[in-house]
């Protein structure tokens, strides 16, 4: 099982703050997890996104970074500050 938390303007556009898919060895990479979602449709298209941030168990990752059973991955749209 994969636990996505969406962050930010995500979680609002999405209308969704977590959910839970079941594990599948074709998402070998959090990419692979987003191309999957980006298959939902229109509002889903916000994590299309060139500069989306991910993190895998709560550390900072990339979009090529490996999925395994049981990973909490989440996505949020890049911080400015200032």
């Amino acid at each position: 099982m994969l636990t996505i938390n969406y962050f930010a303007r995500y979680r609002e556009a999405l209308g969704c703050e977590q959910e839970q898919l079941p594990w599948s060895s074709a998402l070998q990479t959090v990419n692979d997890l987003r191309e999957h979602l980006l298959t939902r449709g229109d509002a889903w298209q916000i994590l299309a996104e060139p500069k989306v941030m991910c993190a895998r168990n709560q550390d900072m990752c990339q979009l090529d970074s490996p999925l395994a059973d049981g990973d909490e991955i989440a996505f949020f749209p890049p911080v400015t500050g200032g």
